[in-house]
């Protein structure tokens, strides 16, 4: 009998240190780099900046990139960190998508001890303890920047649309804020901010905000049914890229309305930076651009990680990754940081 329970005692010792890579000497770390959803060419850019911090660390981690096929609301995410948690990675960097529903999979974590950052979108004040550090855009000033452009355009105010992720979403309700705050000229106290009825001439119509959840092909049918609905509006604003995403439904759409975004009479403005944004910028069929550096977001991450684990500290928190104001006249220059 005691015989049995030392093999079952060493065996159980075994399965341990192979559900907790790192721990036995030569054994690599496993960090997870889980994002919103794995449909979204902007964290296929997180993705590489992951792989490429395993590349350069020769063996000494593993780049586990997993996350929700969608977005949804963010109950696929959630189970996802919590099964990571259950496997005992060594690791977890998120983007959550809904901040506060992922407060209760990252308590596990701290219960198990794994380092957490987040990355891309924070979770909520109340809950930041449960990270280390957040790693990524300053979510508030990409609204700031988004607004100064629209605000150039249309200096005497009008009537806007914000389009935005979703309404749990965290980093997109800083940025809506940073974009009401600054054209209203005033500073509200927490996020989304304070929706514009006509401060400093500014007033979105009703329907607006609107939220696409990343659903990129709703985010296309949403502008164009809230142009159709409008044709005087003013300022259209999307706090991520989703429209810009579909690249030839986006094209269908937003040239219908190029003769207006070149005259002025309509701005339209949008986060993100990707390589097919910065071609339709060109193009004509946008305003500009407030672009983040996600390659950068996911390969920071990695070696903030490592480091920790290797007991050299923690990352700043928090660590801003950058932005990126693109305009017609400096799109060729505009886009820097990450790969």
């Amino acid at each position: 009998m005691l015989k049995y329970l030392a093999g079952a005692a060493a065996m159980a010792l075994v399965l341990a240190a192979g559900s907790h890579p790192g721990v036995a000497a030569g054994k690599k770390y496993v960090f997870a780099l889980v994002p919103k959803n794995t449909n979204n060419p902007f964290f296929d850019q997180a993705r590489d900046g992951c792989k490429k911090a395993e590349a350069e660390l020769k063996g000494a981690i593993e780049c586990l990139y997993i996350g929700p096929g969608e977005h949804g609301g963010g109950e696929e995410q959630v189970q996802i960190v919590d099964d990571l948690v259950a496997k005992h990675v060594d690791g977890i960097a998120v983007s959550p998508a809904n901040a506060a529903a992922m407060a209760s999979a990252l308590e596990e974590a701290k219960k198990a001890g794994i380092p957490v950052l987040t990355w891309d979108s924070d979770l909520l004040p109340k809950d930041k303890g449960l990270r280390v550090a957040y790693i990524g855009t300053h979510n508030y000033d990409i609204g700031v920047n988004l607004a100064k452009l629209v605000q150039a355009i249309k200096p005497k105010g009008g009537t806007i649309c914000i389009q935005s992720g979703g309404a749990a979403a965290a980093n997109h309700n800083e940025r809506m804020q940073g974009i009401r705050d600054t054209l209203a000229g005033k500073a509200s106290t927490e996020s989304p901010g304070v929706r514009l009825t006509g401060q400093n001439g500014w007033k979105e119509v009703d329907g607006c905000p609107l939220y696409t959840n990343d659903d990129f092909t709703v985010a296309v049918q949403q502008m164009e049914d809230i142009l159709g609905k409008y044709p005087n509006l003013d300022a259209f604003v999307p706090t991520g890229g989703f429209p810009e995403f579909v690249e030839q439904a986006y094209k269908r759409v937003a040239s219908n309305y190029k003769s207006k975004i070149a005259d002025g009479s309509l701005a339209v403005v949008v986060a993100d930076t990707l390589p097919m944004q910065i071609e339709e910028l060109k193009m004509g069929l946008a305003s500009g651009n407030v672009g983040q550096r996600p390659f950068e977001m996911g390969y920071k991450v990695m070696y903030a990680l490592k480091d920790m684990k290797d007991g050299k500290g923690a990352p700043k928190d928090p660590t801003y990754t950058g932005l990126d104001v693109c305009t017609p006249k400096n799109a060729n220059t505009c886009v820097g940081g990450g790969n």
